[in-house]
Formats: C-alpha cells, structure tokens, sequence
C-alpha cells in the first residue's frame, strides 16, 4: 500500500490538551500540491473487551454517554494509560468497569475509531475463564454504569432498537456470531 495521497504537514498548532484527548489544527500540502486544513483529535487508545460467560452470555455495560446526549448499552472499554500495556488495561477495565475478571484475554483485533479526525486505535480482547471477582475493584468516581448479560439474539434486538449503537459493540457482537462459543 503505498502514499500516493500522502499529505504531508507544513505545520500544527495546538488547540486543546485535556485530560483524555488533545486538538490541533495541521496545516498540510495536498497530492496535489494545494494545502488545506486538517482539525485532529489526539487519543492514546483504548481497549474493549468481549466478555462471554460459561452460559453464553455476554456482559455488556450500560452508561451515559454525554456527546449523545443518552445511554447506551455496550462492551466494556476504557482508554490505556500512558506507557500501560493495552492487555494489562483490558484486565483493569473489565474489573473495574463489572466486577469480573478472566483467566485468559485473547487479542481479537485493532481497528481505528473515526480516522477522519482522530487518532483513536481500539484494541479489542475476548474473554476466556471469566469469573466474578470475590471483591469487586472500586470503579472510576466518575462512572455510573449498570450491567447487563445478554443472548446474541438479546443484542441483536438491542441492535435493531439502537440501545446499542457503537462501533466496538456491534463488532464485538458481529464476531460474537461468527465465532459462536
């Protein structure tokens, strides 16, 4: 795959440095050879996790999501932590965010979010041994979430009925049926 449509940046600026994702503003030169500008967000990744139980179910996590303005019902996830290894994260999500843990997490795939206009890469992982923690770890004092198990045909109506509408769910759940364990 080559760069024939390489834009190559003459210059950026710094807009916004928050606490999970920065902005700037690039200046680029076009194949061919206008320039024009590129709004960024800068993201350090995540991690999601496929998390099924011995009885085939799937927990997923239910939360409010500001820029939507509502609550949606998805795959537990959470953004790595500089210089943390992103299997070590999905571990940590998947306590924090259910109160489950796994023997084994297996890499599924990475895929880019929304690579219009940001960097974000999902890092996905299954489940394998899932077993509810004795003592569940202390979730973020930010986030209120409720949790779910669901059938692969729950999730698909839930699918239907846009209670789950992300990307990293619907794939997740996509795999799920291809991969029916």
């Amino acid at each position: 795959m080559g760069h024939k449509f390489e834009e190559k940046t003459i210059s950026s600026q710094p807009i916004y440095q928050g606490r999970v994702i920065s902005l700037q503003v690039d200046e680029v030169t076009l194949p061919n050879q206008k320039t024009s500008k590129r709004e960024l967000v800068k993201h350090p990744g995540a991690v999601a996790i496929i998390a099924i139980t011995e009885d085939h179910k799937m927990i997923l996590v239910e939360q409010y999501r500001k820029a939507l303005e509502r609550e949606l019902i998805e795959i537990p996830a959470g953004k790595i932590e500089k210089g943390e290894d992103p299997k070590a994260t999905a571990l940590r999500e998947l306590e924090e965010e259910t109160g489950y843990t796994a023997r084994e997490l297996h890499y599924v795939q990475s895929f880019a979010t929304s690579p219009g206009f940001a960097d974000e890469i999902i890092h996905i992982y299954v489940t394998q041994g899932l077993k509810k923690l004795e003592t569940p770890r202390d979730m973020d004092e930010d986030e209120f979430v409720t949790l779910h198990e669901c059938t692969l045909a729950e999730a698909e109506t839930w699918i239907k009925e846009q209670k789950i509408f992300d990307a990293k769910t619907a794939f997740a759940i996509q795999w799920w049926r291809l991969h029916r364990f």
